[in-house]
């Protein structure tokens, strides 16, 4: 039998149940007992649950369209436009399976979904899509496989944030604490913010930076060819699966020294570093000016360290936005050259293996 003939072309109507779950998004409990599912990247959680299962996850409305999906295996509830997916015959269908089955397919839901300041997916898309699927025994070898390769994609994220933990705790060193090489040579002074290091200086973040908003191209792509670079979407930078590609003319792309900001939706304020491509229209690239005495990675690890700060001055209620007047308003403690210099000298390690962890994690999703 040929490989062909061994796969077969399947409608979801066809293959799975879709239930949603009855919670409003506000039933969110930090450190709440289980899981809870909404249209969020984020997996929230709350004191109830409403299903113990093996399933899939797939929001059922976002802004932007793009629809998180995800695997899960016990007790959880869901937000009342969040699909529990499943199969309607386990011995016709792995869960975990129909789960990498349904992640090309997102680029597709995006282009498919309704609406205008709210995209939805309703059942309808959903029952007419196609999935192939072959036997069972190679359904399970194929998850198994998979799955392998999404560990290493979490433990690579786990890395990153030890590192990025680890620059973090240097930057307040040098910067909140002022216990920066030669310190005790540099007596304290008065400023607007406190007293601060003699012959530093305070600016406008504005000032030293400057900022780009993601734009939507009009065409994607699912395979690399030359002349295209990676649109880097949420999921990708979360380790995710996205996998587009697109024509970078007009567009807005990025460097791995770029810090890149979620400018809008649930992770609104989130922030990475170390990816290289063009960024879609909830992200914002932030790069410093030149010669303003800031390195790149000064500049992101003074927004993770604030990240909280900027977080809370969102605005926008239905969508959160990322508020860009607070963040080019902020004021900032510069040092001397010198030891800006020495700063990015000694974290540029760090982030270049942040680069490499971040570049692995892409190979993996690229398999």
């Amino acid at each position: 039998m040929s490989l062909s003939a061994a796969w077969r072309t399947r409608t979801l109507g066809e293959l799975v149940s879709f239930k949603t779950g009855k919670l409003d998004s506000n039933a969110a409990v930090p450190d709440g007992d289980y899981p809870f599912f909404t249209c969020s990247q984020d997996t929230l959680r709350t004191n109830t649950f409403s299903f113990d299962t093996e399933c899939v996850l797939l929001a059922g409305n976002n802004a932007n369209g793009i629809f998180p999906l995800k695997y899960f295996q016990g007790k959880f509830d869901a937000y009342q436009r969040t699909y529990i997916v499943r199969p309607r015959s386990e011995d016709e269908l792995s869960t975990k399976f129909l789960y990498y089955a349904l992640r090309p397919k997102l680029s597709e839901f995006r282009s498919f979904s309704t609406g205008a300041a709210t995209k939805f997916l309703t059942l309808t898309i959903l029952n007419a899509t196609e999935i192939q699927i072959p036997s069972l025994p190679v359904q399970h070898r194929i998850a198994g496989i998979l799955s392998t390769y999404d560990e290493l994609i979490e433990n690579s994220q786990r890395r990153i944030k030890v590192l990025e933990a680890m620059a973090r705790g240097l930057y307040r060193e040098w910067f909140v604490h002022f216990r920066f090489p030669g310190h005790e040579n540099h007596p304290r002074v008065a400023s607007a913010l406190g007293e601060i290091p003699q012959g530093w200086s305070i600016k406008k973040l504005g000032d030293l930076i400057e900022f780009k908003k993601g734009k939507k191209p009009a065409f994607v792509f699912e395979l690399e060819e030359v002349g295209l670079q990676r649109h880097l979407l949420i999921d990708a930078l979360r380790g995710g699966s996205s996998q587009e590609f697109v024509a970078p003319d007009k567009l807005i792309s990025t460097t791995p020294e770029d810090t890149i900001m979620v400018m809008d939706g649930s992770g609104s304020s989130d922030i990475f570093i170390g990816y290289e491509g063009v960024i879609g229209s909830t992200l914002g690239r932030y790069r410093t000016q030149v010669d303003v005495g800031i390195g790149p990675f000064w500049l992101f690890l003074f927004f993770s360290s604030h990240h909280a700060e900027i977080k809370s001055k969102n605005v926008g209620s239905a969508i959160p936005h990322a508020n860009k007047d607070f963040i080019n308003g902020m004021e900032v403690v510069i040092g001397p050259e010198d030891v800006m210099e020495a700063f990015e000298t000694a974290v540029e390690p760090m982030f270049g293996l942040i680069r490499s962890l971040a570049d692995s994690s892409t190979k993996c999703n690229t398999g």
